[in-house]
């Protein structure tokens, strides 16, 4: 199961306990001399005969990657490219073990994340703890392009590209490292990405989106029943009660999304990564329910009527496609 959000990583004014602040500074210095030994090459980085595209971002949590990498992947094919995605699949059972991933995978094998990926594209997934591992089978298995979901800390696999993306309101938080605050490497190592994402959500404005970045859009305008059935236009529930699920790292983007079209939120956070339950549904009232598409790969098996997933759909600027596109050609295997 994975973990709350500290709410001292983000609210102004709550006070960071002393641990966290002591522990902050050591972890600093680890990140530090980490990264040195790869810089000096004391520690090896592996490359591959494609291009590798890294899809990260430098805090602990979720900023909107899975669905930038779901516009990647689905860009790529598009453009004629074969793209495979790594990933390590944090949250599944037997967690060292290798795996394809592919729509029929259940979510407590394959990773939440992973299998969504597989499910909306259809492209080779392979989770590894060992991402060179699995960047290797991905190229083994036909793929000419190889995207590293949530790679960019993963050092050992050389890349090309390397995209991060950030959320718009929440930022780089109190700008201190975890377990202080949510930085997982300095801010400053932001500037050394290739391509800088800024998730505006639904309703963002486009003023939030600072030079040399590039923003994203999420759209939401269908809801899917878990059981079965026609869609149905996220619109038809306008003005009615819902209850809003959400085990992802920052539950009030998918709350505030559904408010922002005028639905009358009952909200259930649960932390990134639940292990969903019959029971985690009882909520008391037979009010319909909506949930993110990462919650609902994990309770597929139990669905009950009156249930739906809202699809994220991710909207960037066609020049940015257009650069992604143009680097990749250069890196193009002859």
């Amino acid at each position: 199961m994975g973990r709350q959000t500290p709410e001292y990583w983000y609210q102004d004014g709550v006070p960071v306990p002393l641990w966290a602040s002591a522990l902050a500074p050591l972890y600093e210095a680890v990140v530090h001399l980490r990264g040195s030994l790869y810089r000096r090459g004391w520690l090896s980085r592996h490359s591959l005969p494609v291009p590798v595209l890294v899809v990260g971002n430098i805090t602990a949590g979720g900023t909107g990657k899975t669905p930038l990498t779901i516009a990647v992947v689905e860009r790529l094919r598009r453009a004629g490219w074969k793209p495979g995605v790594a990933s390590r699949g944090y949250g599944r059972q037997q967690a060292k073990a290798s795996r394809w991933v592919d729509a029929g995978t259940p979510a407590t094998l394959g990773g939440d994340e992973p299998v969504l990926i597989a499910r909306k594209t259809g492209v080779p997934v392979r989770v590894d703890v060992d991402r060179v591992a699995a960047a290797r089978a991905l190229v083994q298995a036909g793929c000419d392009v190889i995207i590293s979901d949530d790679g960019l800390q993963h050092y050992r696999l050389a890349r090309d590209i390397e995209v991060e993306v950030v959320d718009a309101q929440r930022r780089y938080g109190n700008g201190r490292m975890i377990p202080a605050g949510p930085l997982r490497e300095p801010v400053g190592r932001a500037a050394q990405c290739d391509f800088r994402i800024v998730n505006l959500g639904v309703d963002g404005r486009a003023q939030d989106v600072g030079f040399g970045q590039w923003p994203m859009r999420l759209d939401i305008t269908q809801a899917v029943p878990l059981a079965g059935g026609r869609e149905r236009a996220l619109s038809s529930f306008e003005g009615q009660r819902v209850h809003a699920v959400a085990g992802i790292a920052h539950p009030e983007r998918f709350f505030q999304m559904l408010r922002q079209r005028q639905i009358a939120v009952v909200p259930h956070a649960f932390a990134d990564h639940h292990q969903f339950t019959p029971a985690d549904f009882d909520f008391g009232s037979r009010l319909p329910v909506l949930m993110t598409e990462k919650d609902a790969v994990k309770c597929a098996a139990f669905a009950q009527p009156g249930q739906f997933s809202v699809p994220l759909q991710a909207e960037l600027p066609e020049a940015l496609w257009i650069s992604l596109l143009d680097r990749l050609e250069q890196l193009r295997p002859r």
